[in-house]
């Protein structure tokens, strides 16, 4: 007779709600791959956070994680599309390699994190600036500010890609 260990919280979560949420991904996605790939992110993403108590609302919980994993592959899917399209516009000579082609989206999306953490008009600045090439007084028309307002602005965009740049090199330098 083969005796049962007793399962952890979180395998009694694992086995009790990973084909419901596994069903609800596939629902929105159309893939049983990708829902698969996100269901099982979810609950790493459950597992790396510190959790004592039993969750009162797990498939509230579950579907919360889940949705924000989801809309990050959306934007994800949409990002790497873009790009892909605007190469379509070039001439295969000036096709980079798969593996250039994957770090140009890994930094697109890097960069896309960074400018949605900024407010929505510093935001706008720095992307009238650098993407439409918009002297200063367009972008304070545009946005209704002065024109030193919107070098606040742009100051605000560098400043917040600096203190992202000494995170990173600090992460990347810390031993522990």
């Amino acid at each position: 007779m083969p005796s049962t260990l007793p399962q952890s919280p979180s395998e009694t979560l694992y086995r009790e709600h990973h084909g419901w949420l596994q069903q609800l991904l596939r629902r929105k996605l159309g893939c049983r791959e990708e829902a698969a790939d996100l269901a099982h992110d979810t609950f790493l993403r459950l597992l790396r956070q510190p959790c004592d108590s039993v969750l009162r609302e797990p498939r509230a919980y579950l579907s919360t994680i889940a949705h924000g994993l989801l809309v990050n592959h959306w934007r994800r899917r949409d990002l790497e599309r873009a790009y892909l399209d605007a190469l379509a516009q070039q001439p295969e000579t000036c096709h980079p390699s798969p593996e250039q082609r994957a770090l140009v989206v890994e930094t697109l999306l890097q960069v896309d994190a960074m400018l949605t953490r900024l407010p929505e008009r510093p935001r706008q600045a720095f992307l009238m600036a650098q993407l439409e090439g918009q002297p200063y007084r367009n972008i304070a028309e545009h946005l209704g500010v002065s024109e030193r307002m919107v070098k606040k602005y742009l100051a605000q965009v560098m400043a917040h890609c600096l203190q992202i740049e000494l995170q990173g090199s600090t992460t990347l330098n810390d031993p522990s």
